[in-house]
C-alpha cells in the first residue's frame, strides 16, 4: 500500500504540536477545558507523547503531539511518528508549531509510521492518518517514504520469496513503473561476458547468478548506484552458525536500499542518468560452491584467494564496480550489509561510509544532520592495504587477525575503481527493536541522506 497523506474529506482533527516549554501557551490558546483535561492526564508535552481531547459531544476535537524537550529531541528522532502510532483513528491536520525542516520531518516521520509489511498477515487495524501539512512539498515527502517502503518490503520478505528471480522481477516491476531499461546477463553468461567472481559466488545456488543493470534517465550528470545482493546467505563451505544465519535473508539490503533510492529519483523526475547494477546472487552449498583456497580472476584482472566463502559480498560488488567504472559515472556509490565489524563499530543506527573525496563527505554529512539519516565516515586507511595482500594473490577476500573488519573490505572494494569519487556505504539495513518509525525489520539506511545531497554532489 502506498505511503501517502490524505485528502481532507472528512472531519479533520487540529493537531498541535508542543513542548514542555510551549505546553502552557498552547493550553491557554486551547481553552479551559482543553486544560483541565491535559491536567487530568499529567500531559508534559514529553517526546512523543499524544493527547486526544475530547468535546462536549465525546468526540476528538483537537489533540496534541508532543514533541519533548531539546535532550529528547536530541537522543531521538521522528517524534510526530511516535505520535501517530499513539493516537486514535482519525483524520489528523498539523497545526502552527512547526516550520521548515522540522516540519519536513514530522510528516515524513508521519508516513514512514504508517508502514506495516502485511504481505504475509492479515488485515491492520485502522491508523491515524494526516492531511498534507502546509508548506511542506508533499509529493517530495511521498516520494521519499515510497522508496523507503520499497526499500523495507524487499528485505523483509523471507528469501523463499526473494531470491535473485524474485529480484529481478522486483526491478523489473520498478524498470516498467519509470520507464527504465533493464538487460540481465544470467548464469553462465557471466564467465561468457567476464563476470567471473559473480559467477563463483552464486553458481551453487537452485537460482542462477545474475549481474541487473537499470537505466533510466537521458540528461543530466551521471551517477551509478551499485548494491549488494545476495539474497540468502549461508556462508558457503564456510557455513555461519545458525544464530548468525537466522537475519541472512536481509544481505540483499544494500541492494534494497539503492533501489528505494532510485525509486524516489525517478518518481520526482531528477534531472540526472541514473545507473543501478545488482548483482544477485544466493550463497549456497553444493559440490559446485567455491571453497577455501580457491583463487579467482576477477573482471579487471587482479586475482583472489578465498580465504573465506562468507566474505562473499565484496567478491560480487568488485566485478560490478570494475564494470561501472568502465563507464566512467561523475559520481559511483557502492551499498552493502557487508560487514559485522561495521556494527561493533558503530552499531545498528549510523550507517558508516568511505570516500576519498573530501567536498562529497562534507556535503554527505550535512544532509544526514538535515534530514536526520545519520551516517560517519570511516576511512580508507592506506597502511592497512597490506593486510588485504596475501602473497600468493593479488588480494585475499578475508584477512586474518580480525582487526579493522570494515575497512579492509572497504580498500578491497576501493582496488577494483579508481573512480575519483567513489563513495561505500556499509550499511545493517535492519532495525534490531521498534522505533519511531521504524518498525523492527528491514530499513534503509543512508539513501535519505544521499537524496537530499544529490543536488550539490551532482550540480
Amino acid at each position: 500500500m502506498p505511503l501517502s497523506f490524505e485528502p481532507p474529506n472528512e472531519a479533520v482533527i487540529p493537531l498541535h504540536p508542543v513542548t514542555p516549554a510551549t505546553l502552557a501557551d498552547v493550553l491557554a490558546h486551547l481553552g479551559d477545558s482543553a486544560t483541565n483535561w491535559a491536567e487530568a492526564h499529567d500531559y508534559k508535552g514529553s517526546f512523543g507523547a499524544a493527547l486526544a481531547i475530547p468535546g462536549s459531544g465525546g468526540a476528538i476535537t483537537v489533540a496534541l503531539a508532543g514533541l519533548g524537550d531539546e535532550t529528547e529531541q536530541r537522543r531521538q528522532r521522528f517524534a510526530m511518528a511516535a505520535v501517530a502510532d499513539a493516537l486514535p483513528a482519525g483524520l489528523y491536520s498539523l497545526a502552527d508549531g512547526l516550520s521548515g525542516k522540522a516540519l519536513d520531518e514530522a510528516a515524513l516521520g508521519w508516513l514512514l509510521a504508517s508502514y506495516r509489511f502485511d504481505r504475509y498477515a492479515g488485515k491492520r487495524p485502522p491508523q491515524a492518518r494526516l492531511v498534507a501539512p502546509d508548506d511542506v512539498d508533499a509529493a517530495r515527502i511521498e516520494a521519499i517514504a515510497n522508496g523507503e517502503a520499497l526499500t523495507r518490503d524487499l528485505i523483509n520478505t523471507p528469501a523463499s520469496d526473494m531470491g535473485p528471480d524474485d529480484l529481478e522481477q522486483a526491478i523489473r516491476d520498478l524498470a516498467n513503473k519509470h520507464g527504465a531499461d533493464i538487460s540481465v546477463i544470467v548464469g553462465d553468461d557471466l564467465l561468457e561476458n567476464d563476470f567471473p567472481m559473480i559467477h563463483a559466488v552464486g553458481r551453487a545456488a537452485d537460482q542462477a547468478p545474475r549481474l541487473i543493470d537499470m537505466r533510466w534517465g537521458s540528461e543530466g550528470p551521471s551517477l551509478t548506484l551499485v548494491g549488494k545482493g545476495v539474497c540468502f546467505d549461508t556462508g558457503g563451505l564456510n557455513i555461519k552458525p545458525g544464530r548468525s544465519m537466522g537475519l541472512m535473508k536481509k544481505d540483499m539490503g544494500g541492494a534494497a536500499t539503492v533501489l528505494g533510492l532510485a525509486s524516489t529519483i525517478m518518481s520526482l523526475s531528477m534531472k540526472l542518468r541514473l545507473r543501478v547494477l545488482i548483482p544477485a546472487v544466493e550463497n549456497s552449498i553444493s559440490d559446485d560452491a567455491m571453497r577455501p583456497g580457491d583463487i579467482l580472476t576477477s573482471r579487471k584482472g587482479l586475482t583472489v584467494e578465498i580465504n573465506n566463502t562468507d566474505a562473499e559480498g565484496r567478491l560480487v560488488l568488485a566485478d560490478a564496480l570494475a564494470y561501472a567504472s568502465e563507464e566512467e559515472p561523475d559520481l559511483l556509490i557502492s551499498m552493502a550489509t557487508l560487514t559485522g565489524a561495521a556494527r561493533v563499530a558503530v552499531g545498528p543506527d549510523l550507517a558508516p561510509f568511505y570516500t576519498d573525496h573530501d567536498p562529497d563527505a562534507e556535503v554527505l554529512a550535512s544532509s544526514a544532520l538535515k534530514v536526520r539519516d545519520p551516517v560517519w565516515r570511516m576511512p580508507f586507511h592506506d597502511p592497512y592495504e597490506a593486510l588485504i595482500e596475501p602473497g600468493i594473490a593479488d588480494l585475499d577476500n578475508a584477512p586474518a587477525g580480525g582487526f579493522a573488519g570494515s575497512i579492509t573490505a572497504a580498500l578491497f572494494l576501493r582496488r577494483f575503481t579508481d573512480h575519483p569519487r567513489y563513495m561505500h556505504f556499509d550499511i545493517y539495513g535492519w532495525q534490531p527493536s521498534s522505533a519511531p518509525a521504524r518498525p523492527k525489520g528491514g530499513v534503509g539506511q543512508g539513501a535519505r541522506a544521499l537524496f537530499d545531497a544529490l543536488p550539490d554532489l551532482l550540480p
